[in-house]
């Protein structure tokens, strides 16, 4: 079975069995020098870096767009995404939004510690007049912060 690392894993000690994959991207997310040991270990039994293509990283974007998860979702999520769609592998991830753009991907996830999340519908309110929009920002109505808020 592939494997896709997120960034979370190499902070965690949970075991890995199959072939292991992480991005580039990933790598610039480890700082600490736990998270640096891992991916060494993890490296030299294998774990390979590779990048994305960029047709994938296109779908995903598109993905994140219907699930209104594209103001959250960062380069690196997109990376990790578009690599387990091109290489047709399990995600390893704890983060909720990289889930809820998964699922909309046929992108089966192994969650890491914490429990699989459920598809999360958003819907994006102003903090100062009240009113729902389809995108988060400022309100053109009345200039206040437009929230991101569960469905």
């Amino acid at each position: 079975m592939k494997i896709i690392l997120d960034a979370s894993f190499f902070f965690s000690d949970c075991p890995i069995t199959g072939e292991a994959y992480t991005t580039p991207s990933v790598l610039c997310e480890l700082i600490d020098i736990r998270s640096k040991g891992r991916f060494e270990k993890l490296s030299a039994e294998g774990l390979k870096v590779i990048s994305a293509s960029a047709e994938s990283r296109g779908r995903v974007l598109q993905a994140a767009e219907k699930t209104r998860d594209i103001g959250i979702i960062s380069d690196t999520d997109c990376d990790i995404l578009a690599l387990a769609l091109d290489l047709e592998a399990v995600l390893r991830t704890d983060d909720f939004a990289i889930q809820n753009v998964a699922g909309v991907l046929g992108v089966q996830i192994i969650p890491i510690i914490q429990r699989k999340a459920k598809r999360i519908h958003w819907k994006y309110r102003c903090s100062g007049c009240g009113r729902y929009t389809d995108h988060d920002g400022e309100c053109l109505i009345c200039g206040s912060i437009i929230k991101r808020k569960l469905k």
